[in-house]
């Protein structure tokens, strides 16, 4: 895993921050849970092949 993804994963979660922030001041509670709910799309579609390779390698160490 690279710190790049780290990186990404912490800017998304600062633009949904802000959106849902601005969206939900501005009465638009529907639109601020839907900029939630991409936002956590996108990073699990980043993060569950790096959690794959996880239990991929772990199955070879003990070669289940």
């Amino acid at each position: 895993m690279s710190i790049n993804l780290i990186f990404k994963i912490a800017a998304v979660g600062i633009l949904v921050t802000i959106l849902s922030q601005v969206l939900k001041h501005s009465g638009r509670e529907e639109q601020a849970f839907l900029v939630s709910f991409a936002g956590l799309i996108l990073v699990l579609s980043w993060v569950l092949p790096v959690i794959y390779d996880l239990f991929v390698s772990i199955r070879r160490m003990f070669a289940l």
